[in-house]
């Protein structure tokens, strides 16, 4: 019974640790510099790139460029209106 619990606890440990590096590459991510919704709106290849990115990433889909490229991709989909 002793054994199940540290083991439990060592994994349960390991999870958050696993859970916190991947909080600091989201909040890397987000703090790198992030592009205005004019200038993907601008380069919207690439707003189309970011999007698919974060997409594919769901933490990642609260960052200022994920936020900015799928405005943009809006923006250009409904013709500026």
């Amino acid at each position: 019974m002793k054994k199940s619990v540290v083991t439990s606890m060592s994994i349960l440990a390991l999870a958050l640790a696993g859970l916190a590096m991947f909080n600091s590459s989201v909040a890397s991510e987000s703090s790198e510099d992030a592009k205005s919704v004019a200038w993907y709106v601008a380069n919207i290849q690439e707003a189309r790139q970011q999007n698919q990115a974060c997409y594919n990433t769901p933490g990642l889909q609260s960052t200022p460029n994920c936020v900015n490229a799928l405005h943009a991709l809006e923006i250009s989909f409904k013709g500026g209106n």
